[in-house]
């Protein structure tokens, strides 16, 4: 049998990781190209207007990302007395990955999930539904808190930040230059030998390019699950607590109440994946992908933790 090592997965995955991300600054370049072949130079004013407007907002979100998903998901912060057992695990993980101890929150939701968020390791706050902290033992919870911890460790709100900021740059200028082809007379300063091969290929990119870059976030999204997944192994050397504790999420068939598409990414079970139309649009691989990758970790015995 193949020999599996988490070490490998993540490192495959902050490849993969990256090169998605060279990819949305190559769309991001030929979409540019694509405005001035198109609807030529003047069309240049465009572009640092949709850039600063798409900065403003993402990057105002990524600041107050705490505060912004605690409105939108109902969570409320608790304090150590209000839950000592769940502060003790979570203070177990910090141990094990050197990170600092987060703000810690619960939102009253009967179906089991659970989150991260936060700029950086210093302002990070996991939360963990009502249901989540009913239905799973010991093991499974440290496994869950391990894995949220991972996204902090891994700066994963950042890296979401980065995607949807070129996503959201790409999607906003594709939209108003459209409007201004469609409504504003088309290219204005076009001159009579552009070539019309390209001026349909310019079209095209234009057409195309949001739907790209969404497909690109969303790639950007699941190999950062299977990166915090992989990292949470590290911290807790129990690959069998996270995987028994996805396989009770995939058996239970609630969803979260607050389930919109601009906090779906965060939770470690998407509510919105199952309505995708497609695998490619999912923020996260299929749950079952990611419990054979764990169980393939457990059969390798004691002897693989030593690579952790």
């Amino acid at each position: 049998m193949a020999t599996f090592s988490f070490r490998a997965a993540q490192s495959s995955n902050k490849r993969k990781t990256f090169l998605l991300l060279g990819a949305m600054g190559a769309l991001t370049w030929l979409v540019l190209l694509s405005i001035f072949t198109y609807l030529g130079t003047s069309s240049a004013a465009i572009v640092p207007f949709a850039v600063g407007l798409t900065l403003i907002s993402v990057w105002g979100s990524y600041y107050g990302s705490d505060k912004l998903v605690l409105t939108m998901t109902g969570a409320k912060q608790i304090q150590e007395s209000d839950n000592p057992k769940l502060f003790g695990l979570i203070q177990e993980i910090t141990i094990a990955s050197g990170l600092p101890m987060p703000k810690v929150a619960i939102v009253e939701d009967s179906a089991p999930n659970a989150f991260a968020t936060g700029r950086n390791p210093e302002h990070a706050l996991i939360a963990f539904t009502t249901g989540i902290l009913d239905a799973m033992d010991r093991d499974q919870l440290q496994g869950v808190i391990a894995h949220e911890m991972a996204h902090v460790g891994n700066r994963d709100t950042l890296v979401s930040a980065v995607a949807a900021t070129t996503a959201g740059v790409i999607a906003l200028i594709s939209d108003l230059l459209m409007r201004m082809m469609w409504f504003g007379g088309g290219r204005r300063d076009r001159d009579s030998n552009a070539n019309p091969v390209m001026l349909i290929v310019s079209l095209l990119v234009l057409i195309l390019a949001p739907i790209a870059a969404t497909l690109l976030k969303s790639a950007i999204s699941r190999r950062r699950e299977s990166l915090a997944d992989a990292t949470a192994v590290s911290f807790t050397r129990n690959p069998a607590g996270l995987r028994r504790a996805l396989e009770t999420l995939a058996a239970d068939s609630t969803v979260v109440r607050q389930r919109s598409n601009a906090v779906a990414h965060i939770w470690i079970e998407s509510p919105l994946d199952g309505k995708s139309i497609s695998k490619l649009f999912s923020t996260h691989p299929p749950i079952e992908e990611r419990i054979e990758t764990l169980r393939a970790m457990e059969s390798l015995g004691p002897d693989s933790k030593s690579e952790l």
